[in-house]
């Protein structure tokens, strides 16, 4: 469970935070878990993305319900991380914060890299490719690995096969944290002091928010001038980044930081946060009414239809984060002993839970669904059995210290 303390130069005890904030705070961590599942059982039938299968029918509202969550779900899961980053590194100091998020998130990503994915992929590349079959001890080394020969016809999508896949998230917040530790080092070698709560100054209002969303709005369009949607870029050849959305995710990261620091989350108006929800909601309901996502606008680039589309997705990412830390700070703030173990358990869920959509997706292959019934199967099935695994896996003796 996190906790929040503020801190000074001398500092005296700190007040615990409101269990009323911890309760809202991680409901809404469930809320975004849950919707990732929900997201990655939609893949195969909505949008045009690559996927783990294929073949599979489509359904437009799908594909519209895809385009709404890549708009913000995964920037305000950065937000919410980021809150309880700055209370860490003034509890634990830089080695053992930096150490407490290698093993939290390192390790996961570790694992991940070398079981849940080349699973994945070897499942991709035996259903898929075309290639003559082969054990999935030589697929890892040459193929995952790279340590074969590139073939002639390769199909993609990228080699070698080897990636994170929905661990991306976890090794982009793991950057973020590295880069948060370095930027208070520096701000305490030139003498400033970064620590603590600080209950001054304005809070966000509307200027300020149309002035956020203006920016990064701005700041998306330019890079997708280079880098379209769903392009993946690797940094230090370990880092796996799409720069389509970095603007997002930075500054939803940061923002998060700022929060802690000024207490945004408490101090934040909630009739602005009420009508920046309203406006995220009728977004939500036009995209849904004229069946638009990214694919009406194309990916990226120096043309009108780009510029709208990055206009219209930043739009969508503040008034819908703004507007649901609103909604569960003013109306879903209950606690009870399951949505306690929900929460412990989401960390694991978003780790494990990608395995178990795709089997699902794969048994549904060519059993007559429509896309819809195939969604909301693979989603059914899949939702509990991760919760159910998460759970189980945090009790057992040492992994219950990463997840």
């Amino acid at each position: 469970m996190y906790t929040l303390r503020s801190g000074t130069a001398t500092p005296p005890p700190s007040p615990r935070p409101s269990r009323r904030r911890l309760d809202w705070l991680d409901n809404l961590r469930i809320a975004l878990t849950v919707l990732v599942v929900l997201h990655h059982a939609a893949q195969p039938y909505g949008p045009a993305d690559w996927w783990y299968v294929e073949g599979r029918p489509h359904n437009q509202a799908l594909a519209t319900l895809s385009a709404i969550d890549g708009a913000f779900f995964m920037s305000l899961f950065f937000f919410v991380s980021a809150v309880f980053v700055p209370g860490s590194y003034d509890r634990r100091g830089v080695r053992r914060f930096l150490g407490g998020r290698l093993s939290r998130l390192g390790i996961p990503v570790v694992v991940g890299a070398l079981t849940i994915v080349p699973g994945l992929m070897y499942a991709y590349y035996v259903h898929y490719r075309g290639y003559p079959a082969i054990p999935f001890t030589r697929y890892f080394t040459d193929v995952y690995l790279g340590l074969g020969d590139t073939p002639s016809d390769w199909t993609g999508p990228s080699w070698p096969d080897l990636q994170f896949g929905h661990l991306w998230f976890v090794q982009n917040l793991l950057a973020y944290s590295v880069l948060y530790a370095v930027c208070r080092q520096a701000g305490r070698l030139l003498g400033k002091r970064g620590g603590g709560v600080r209950s001054a100054g304005p809070v966000p209002g509307h200027r300020a928010l149309l002035l956020l969303t203006a920016v990064i709005a701005a700041a998306t369009f330019l890079v997708r001038l280079r880098y379209p949607l769903d392009t993946w870029i690797p940094v230090l050849d370990f880092l796996q980044v799409e720069p389509a959305r970095l603007p997002q995710y930075a500054a939803f990261f940061v923002l998060g930081v700022l929060a802690y620091r000024y207490d945004w989350l408490e101090r934040f108006d909630v009739r602005t946060g009420w009508w920046w929800l309203s406006g995220g909601v009728a977004g939500v309901l036009v995209l849904f009414v004229t069946g638009t996502d990214a694919g009406h606008f194309g990916p990226g680039g120096a043309d009108g239809p780009s510029a709208l589309w990055a206009a219209c997705e930043s739009a969508l990412c503040v008034a819908l984060c703004v507007g649901l830390l609103t909604l569960f700070r003013e109306a879903v703030t209950g606690r009870s002993r399951l949505s306690a173990e929900l929460a412990a358990s989401s960390y694991g869920v978003y780790i494990v839970h990608l395995p178990l959509v795709v089997t699902v997706q794969y048994y549904l292959a060519d059993r007559g669904l429509s896309a819809t019934g195939a969604w909301l199967t693979a989603a059914g099935a899949a939702l509990p059995s991760a919760f159910l695994l998460a759970a189980g896996l945090r009790r057992l003796p040492l992994v219950h210290r990463v997840l």
